[in-house]
């Protein structure tokens, strides 16, 4: 969906909305443009980059500046500042200035959203943040993406199959079968949902009820 949604694959059939407006034809750098973003499973990030200079080449995209070469981030006091408050949003600032391949893959993780928050969207997607870390570093993870989006006011479309990462951080939940809405709802409505049970856990509520 997210690949869709980020104009890395062509839909089939159909159309893709975005705020009242047809966006189906629109190129990847077109959908950035009008306020999409995107992380990704594995995380696409330059390695032999300081961590600094990757979220400095969001930065420097979206201010149309990238015909500048990016080691000139430093003398760009614009770029400078709000790359520092973006990897302070994100716990980063500490590592500006260790290569993204000498991270953790938790602070990875984080990196790859910061430099996709970077872009300023309205509508950030992330393609299973939590993926490959430990329970005690999706938390970390997902409280500080949570807290940086609320108060950014952005829409965050998270695609995940940790349910406890789902019902924990999402105000509304779509549920998806083969490629279908199967549900949609609050945290609440999801979990009292009878089929989304059956799906979900091989066996409807009353039967968990009465197991």
């Amino acid at each position: 969906m997210i690949n869709l949604i980020s104009a890395f694959f062509p839909p089939d059939w159909g159309q893709i909305m975005f705020r009242d407006q047809d966006i189906t034809h629109l190129s990847a750098t077109q959908r950035i443009e009008a306020g999409i973003a995107r992380s990704f499973q594995i995380v696409n990030l330059f390695d032999e980059r300081s961590v600094f200079d990757n979220v400095a080449q969001s930065v420097f995209s979206r201010e149309g500046k990238t015909g500048r070469f990016l080691s000139l981030a430093e003398r760009d006091e614009e770029v400078t500042s709000e790359t520092m408050e973006v990897l302070e949003q994100f716990g980063l600032e500490a590592k500006r200035n260790v290569l993204a391949g000498g991270l953790a893959q938790g602070e990875r993780k984080l990196l790859d959203v910061a430099v996709a928050y970077a872009l300023r969207p309205v509508l950030l997607c992330l393609d299973e943040p939590t993926s490959g870390v430990s329970t005690r570093e999706k938390a970390q993870i997902m409280d500080r993406v949570s807290s940086v989006v609320r108060a950014g006011d952005i829409t965050a479309v998270i695609v995940e199959h940790d349910m406890d990462v789902v019902f924990k951080y999402s105000d509304r939940i779509v549920v998806m079968h083969q490629g279908m809405i199967l549900a949609e709802g609050t945290p609440e409505e999801i979990r009292n949902d009878n089929e989304v049970a059956t799906i979900l856990l091989g066996a409807p509520l009353e039967s968990q009820a009465t197991a």
